[in-house]
């Protein structure tokens, strides 16, 4: 039932990063039962439109396969059952803001001591430590502070210029991702020592990290690199160029391939120009190189050049809609779209994970849960509780059913 079978995670984290990471956590088999809050549960819930019968397709795009528990923790005996629960979990994922859960008693150290092998991931906006420790964090503002947006956008006195933030949360999808294998990490280190620790991971830091060779370019050269809009800043031809009738990317990685290229196009001779020949003479004269590469490639369809630049070898293709993607011949062979059947009584579209295991094929569960759709199931399998617990349990306002 996937490699994580028999691994319980207790998911107190909502938005986005921490709910990337478990429900990657729950694809892989692992068994996750996410806490939310009674009568308005993950903020995502309501981030729409669009809508699938009254839910919200965010919320839908990283809750599969978990169970939703409706459980107050600023009651007394909400608080306790979520410690409960931690208490036989392997892994708890939390976004809550720093120092936020102690008053509750479902800190680390709380959870710690009742259960030593816990594996406790804390995910903020800023880390647990630093003088911005306290402050919330969303990716945008976080795009924007660690550098990303300064390096995205059209180039500046080109029309439309200045900084954008990408068209996904990609801060909150880095955290998660991290997240994962730090949770991942975590749990062989115990195999090996029995004990659990707690993971500090940080939106900010993530996405500083991320900047990757953007970093790198700044730290050798003490320059901060500019946005290029769609070119790169390290490879050359390496960005879109518009076609006869539409537009492609263009990624010539290496000589060998700016060789092959300039064959396709039929200008063989530029291969051997001592400014291109080399990619470092392409970075170089990128200006009179690209401006080439534009008039070659307006001569033709996009279709033309793509067909042409598979046979060379030269990556390269269109630039899809989200619907032209999903209608891709190679994501339909990968059957990236699937369905899964929700409470409602409908199937849910789904967008699958990329991991591929041989030996432990992932089977997806379920859909992304109704708020408190578990809650009666994971208290009477998990903790034991009777039918008449459960009634006080409600009648006390510490939980709540679907």
């Amino acid at each position: 039932m996937g490699p994580l079978a028999g691994i319980k995670v207790l998911d107190l984290s909502r938005v986005l990063a921490g709910p990337w990471a478990s429900q990657c956590l729950a694809d892989f088999g692992a068994d996750v039962i996410k806490i939310e809050k009674p009568g308005a549960g993950d903020d995502t819930r309501a981030w729409g439109p669009p809508w699938f019968e009254n839910e919200s397709a965010y919320f839908l795009s990283a809750n599969r396969g978990k169970k939703s528990v409706a459980i107050d923790i600023s009651h007394p005996l909400g608080a306790d059952l979520v410690r409960r629960l931690a208490g036989t979990s392997d892994i708890v994922l939390e976004n809550f803001k720093v120092g936020g859960l102690a008053q509750y008693g479902l800190d680390y150290p709380s959870l710690n001591a009742l259960n030593a092998r816990v594996i406790y991931c804390s995910i903020s906006g800023f880390g647990q430590t630093g003088p911005m420790a306290h402050l919330p964090g969303y990716d945008a503002m976080i795009q924007a502070q660690g550098g990303l947006m300064s390096v995205t956008g059209i180039a500046d006195g080109e029309p439309g210029a200045g900084p954008q933030k990408t068209g996904v949360a990609i801060a909150d999808l880095l955290a998660g991702m991290y997240s994962l294998s730090a949770v991942l990490a975590a749990l062989h280190h115990r195999e090996k020592t029995g004990r659990g620790q707690h993971i500090d991971i940080s939106l900010l830091d993530t996405q500083v990290a991320s900047l990757a060779n953007q970093a790198m370019n700044f730290l050798v050269s003490n320059h901060s690199p500019q946005r290029l809009g769609n070119s790169h800043p390290n490879i050359v031809p390496y960005q879109s160029f518009l076609t006869k009738d539409g537009a492609l990317m263009l990624a010539v990685g290496n000589d060998r391939q700016f060789a092959s290229f300039c064959n396709a196009v039929g200008h063989a001779e530029f291969a051997t120009d001592p400014r291109f020949t080399r990619n470092a003479d392409r970075v170089a004269n990128r200006d009179a190189l690209i401006c080439h590469c534009e008039s070659w490639l307006k001569a033709q369809d996009t279709e033309v050049w793509f067909e042409r630049f598979g046979k060379a070898g030269i990556p390269c293709g269109p630039i899809n809609s989200i619907q032209q993607a999903f209608a891709h011949p190679q994501i339909k062979a990968r059957d990236m779209q699937f369905t899964l059947p929700h409470a409602c009584g409908l199937d849910v579209p789904q967008v699958r994970n990329p991991v591929r295991f041989s030996e432990t094929p992932i089977e997806y569960k379920s859909a992304p849960p109704a708020l408190a759709q578990h809650t009666v199931q994971v208290l009477r399998t998990e903790l034991a509780l009777t039918d008449a617990q459960i009634e006080q349990l409600i009648a006390a306002g510490a939980i709540a059913l679907a």
